[in-house]
């Protein structure tokens, strides 16, 4: 049985991993393994809310490291890179070279 999100009283907290990852993990229980806080917490939607605004390049770090690498090797200097996550539009970036 789904528990009711109108009624859900429990605290979260934001967690992240070395990957810059975020997900909320009730308050009150132990970070899971590799997680870390990321000085959040309060109602489900608070949380969310707040991880919205942060986890703003779905792309793990070390990925978003790689694709930057690509581009630095391809221009030859460093570059700030946004690739697409949308697979409708391959291979779309926009580097800008620092």
């Amino acid at each position: 049985m789904a528990m009711n999100e109108e009624n859900d009283n429990i605290i979260y907290k934001v967690v992240v991993n070395h990957e810059e990852q975020y997900s909320i993990w009730p308050d009150a229980r132990q970070n899971p393994l590799g997680w870390n806080d990321a000085n959040k917490g309060g109602t489900k939607t608070e949380c969310l809310e707040f991880i919205k605004t942060v986890w703003t390049d779905m792309r793990p770090l070390s990925l978003r490291k790689k694709m930057e690498q690509a581009c630095e090797h391809l221009f030859g200097r460093k570059a700030l890179c946004r690739h697409s996550t949308d697979r409708r539009q391959n291979d779309n970036h926009n580097c800008h070279l620092v």
